[in-house]
């Protein structure tokens, strides 16, 4: 069956399979074939010749006592002894002998088998190569065209050789696409669905959409001078970003803003205008919290397991708080720490002393470590 054989290379070649699995594939769609086309009770095994490439098929036959019943009831898997013997006189009861069936004379029908066989098992190798391929790029960012939205406002869209799907629940509120729009999104997840195959999730609302973009924008992300530390978002209302510089002349929210916000504003364009803090990251956890609540200026923070307390002027909580909570539940996103705001009464950022102690919530929150 040399024809079958020097297609291997070719295919593997053209779909861009590995040749091992191809020839497995080979080998399994022609034992497959046998069954079908001989029986699939009996047993049969597939040689390659790699040197030769020629392509042999052969059924099994094993040897058992003459006494056997099986020898009389199963002849086609089961040989007696006595007549083994005649074929190779050192076999024993255990062994097997192989026939070889002809290839060339299975028929039409066999032939049909055959190709329908092949073509379902390379579609799989397929399959699974883009499988892998997807896996590996979630959590990236991706570009495509919107090719349909369904009327549960599911958008569609075409990126290479896959039509990857962004529900409904994961665009920004408020936006909507139409076919033939461009739309980036960041690959969610990729998963094998029992009745639509392979699925590609995408997504505009997860933290790791704004950290990409980021990516994109900011030359001194990307090259790893300023790294994202911390990322929390209320999609198409408000963002905090925590960032770091590994780079000592490098300001990380400077650059991460560009000049006169550049930088930041085309990120909050693609977010629908979403606008977006840019903070100092700290080891520190009070000097964190103190930035991550800003604009507000907090007076100590003290930490307890996996809360923070957190004490301030009556005139700065209604900024930590933000509107509909939005600035401490987003401070608490990025933190991980469950935070709990207490007012100094009689106290506002107004008066002389407040003033002084509130210059700079990070040496507030730099004193709160030594009991004040």
């Amino acid at each position: 069956m040399e024809k079958i054989v020097d297609i291997m290379e070719s295919i593997a070649h053209e779909k861009g399979l590995n040749k091992e699995n191809v020839k497995d594939v080979v080998v399994k769609s022609l034992l497959n074939t046998a069954k079908k086309v001989y029986g699939d009770e009996y047993e049969y095994e597939v040689i390659i010749d790699d040197k030769t490439k020629n392509l042999k098929l052969f059924q099994k036959v094993v040897v058992v006592e003459d006494s056997d019943e099986r020898a009389k009831e199963d002849k086609e898997n089961h040989m007696p002894l006595s007549k083994a013997k005649e074929i190779d006189p050192e076999i024993e009861v255990g062994d097997e002998l192989t026939y070889e069936l002809p290839l060339d004379n299975l028929g039409r029908t066999a032939s049909a088998v055959l190709q329908r066989e092949l073509e379902f098992h390379i579609q799989r190798l397929l399959e699974d190569k883009i499988f892998e391929k997807y896996q590996k790029k979630v959590g990236t960012i991706i570009s495509g065209t919107v090719v349909r939205v369904d009327f549960e406002e599911n958008t569609f869209i075409e990126i290479d050789e896959v039509r990857a799907v962004l529900p409904r629940k994961n665009r920004i509120k408020g936006e909507s696409f139409k076919v033939g729009n461009v739309v980036k999104s960041v690959i969610r997840k990729v998963y094998i669905d029992a009745n639509k195959g392979m699925i590609v999730e995408l997504s505009r609302t997860t933290p790791k959409f704004l950290e990409k973009l980021l990516e994109l924008e900011v030359p001194e992300i990307k090259d790893g001078n300023v790294e994202v530390k911390g990322v929390a978002r209320i999609p198409g209302e408000r963002a905090k970003v925590a960032l770091v510089s590994h780079h000592p002349n490098i300001d990380p929210v400077g650059a991460t803003v560009g000049t006169r916000g550049v930088r930041i504003m085309a990120v909050s364009s693609e977010l629908k205008n979403e606008n977006i803090d840019c903070i100092e990251y700290s080891s520190i956890p009070e000097i964190y919290i103190t930035k991550a609540l800003s604009p507000a200026i907090v007076s100590s923070v003290k930490i307890d397991g996996k809360k923070a307390i957190v004490t301030l002027p009556s005139d700065q909580k209604s900024k930590a708080i933000g509107k509909s909570g939005i600035n401490i539940r987003l401070a608490s996103m990025l933190t991980g720490y469950e935070i709990e705001l207490i007012e100094r009464e009689g106290v506002t950022l107004g008066d002389n002393n407040t003033q002084e102690q509130s210059k700079s919530g990070d040496i507030n929150a730099l004193k709160s470590l030594f009991g004040e």
